[in-house]
């Protein structure tokens, strides 16, 4: 059994690179994604779900070197449950709110982002192809 998630949003912050103890190549960063609609009385409800993605080996690498801020991303990966809950990592927030993190293991990046929008945001990652790791070492994992 497995399951697979795909995820279409924005970078919300620059992707981190860090290197496990054995040398291979860990990067994190987080995706928002977000929907707009009605409800039954007829206002307007924005919805936005933030993800916090991790890649690893040549993946990540990728991620690191291609992808910034605000850049458009589809991600498929799976979801990894919190060890102790078996879901989200449920937390409170500085004005008490309730709010979860939805972690992800990338196995596939694609960017979403034109070159003309990278050109007018002043970056370069704009049209950058897809890439694909299965070549994932759960046992690698620093964390």
């Amino acid at each position: 059994m497995f399951h697979t998630i795909i995820i279409a949003g924005n970078i919300g912050r620059d992707p981190e690179m860090r290197y496990t103890p054995s040398g291979v190549p860990v990067t994190s960063f987080s995706v928002a994604s977000s929907r707009q609609y009605s409800n039954t009385q007829g206002q307007t409800v924005k919805e936005t779900i933030w993800f916090r993605v991790t890649c690893w080996s040549k993946l990540a690498e990728y991620a690191n070197n291609y992808l910034k801020k605000g850049n458009k991303v589809l991600i498929e990966g799976r979801l990894v449950p919190d060890p102790n809950t078996g879901g989200p990592r449920v937390w409170t927030r500085n004005d008490g709110t309730a709010s979860a993190s939805f972690e992800v293991n990338a196995s596939t990046i694609r960017s979403l982002t034109t070159r003309s929008e990278s050109e007018n945001a002043g970056n370069a990652s704009g049209g950058v192809p897809e890439y694909s790791d299965s070549e994932i070492d759960e046992d690698e994992i620093p964390f």
